[in-house]
């Protein structure tokens, strides 16, 4: 019998939440869904808390190192069955219809190749994680709606940039089309460079709000901590010099400059997440860490030029069209400073 759709759960040392996540899966009312879990060389135990737990019910694959987002889903997407690929943290839980939703958004056209769920924080079920992401021209992303209160604002939405990799569907054809995650990011942006990578292919983004997904944010390395602002820095700049035009490329110094000022202002006053970093690690730690990110970025830059040379033939969103979607999907430089 042939499968419609596999869920792949990335796991590392989450001993204390991925049971949630993948149980959560298992309660699906989607038909006949094939359930993975990749573990990146856990050493909490956890791959084998749930091998004793789930058996046969899941499929465990073992990675022989800690590979990181990108390469360790990657593990998953090839071994699943699935005509679509749904991803989910583990230290997520996804609601009883969420797949079942997510395909049907799938379904809603032959180019959606992307699906993001309405992700809504673990501890306060009344307030968005994400609704897909939003883009600042440097490159930098952020969940759209984060923090808000859920009023159903965002309901309306059919569509989004792309989804968050919290809770995401995508169709195996877009897959097949544009490549899976690009494994040298490791953590942090990798979404936003599939995603990215898609829509300038052609392919299109819906939002399903009635897929929910409940997430504790950041857990797996803290939402404030020196490794996740190293790799979110350093990622934008390859999400930038990949994928971006050359004229935001020209004009992202300024745009850097701009969001730098008002997350130092922010860290001044005690707002934004810059603050809540340089209260966790000092300010100093905060400006060595972006400095060491940028000289990654630069080590990086040969491999990155060729892999944007190489995308030249895929492309099929002019650059009108990406500056459209940029006004559609904007984050604000308030927004990227501001808040947490």
């Amino acid at each position: 019998m042939s499968i419609e759709t596999s869920a792949i759960v990335l796991n590392f040392n989450g001993g204390r939440w991925v049971g949630e996540a993948v149980q959560s899966l298992l309660h699906q009312d989607q038909p006949g869904l094939e359930v993975l879990v990749v573990d990146n060389a856990s050493t909490d135990g956890s791959d084998r808390f749930l091998e004793e737990r789930f058996g046969g019910r899941i499929r465990l694959l073992r990675a022989p190192r800690n590979l990181g987002f990108g390469a360790g889903n990657n593990i998953g997407l090839r071994a699943a069955r699935g005509r679509y690929l749904l991803l989910l943290n583990n230290d997520a839980e996804a609601h009883p219809s969420m797949a079942r939703r997510l395909v049907e958004a799938a379904q809603s056209g032959p180019r959606v190749g992307m699906v993001a769920a309405k992700v809504l924080e673990h501890g306060r079920r009344d307030t968005l994680d994400n609704t897909g992401h939003l883009l600042y021209p440097d490159g930098l992303n952020r969940g759209r709606g984060r923090l808000e209160l859920d009023r159903g604002q965002y309901d309306r939405c059919a569509t989004a940039l792309f989804p968050s990799g919290a809770a995401a569907l995508y169709r195996r054809e877009m897959l097949d089309d544009v490549g899976l995650f690009d494994e040298s990011f490791f953590l942090y942006g990798d979404d936003a460079e599939l995603g990215l990578r898609g829509r300038l292919a052609g392919w299109e983004c819906a939002f399903a709000p009635e897929a929910i997904a409940y997430h504790h944010y950041s857990r797996s390395v803290g939402a404030y901590s020196s490794l996740k602002a190293f790799h979110v820095e350093r990622n934008r700049v390859w999400v930038l010099m990949k994928l971006f035009p050359l004229r935001l490329i020209l004009a992202s110094p300024a745009y850097t400059a701009a969001r730098l000022g008002w997350q130092a202002w922010g860290a001044l006053v005690g707002r934004g997440a810059a603050a809540r970093l340089a209260r966790e690690v000092s300010p100093w730690r905060l400006v060595t860490v972006t400095l060491r990110a940028w000289v990654s970025a630069a080590a990086g830059l040969p491999r990155v030029c060729r892999d944007r040379r190489a995308l030249r033939a895929r492309r099929r969103l002019s650059t009108p069209e990406f500056f459209r979607l940029l006004r559609q999907f904007r984050l604000g430089v308030r927004d990227v400073a501001l808040k947490e």
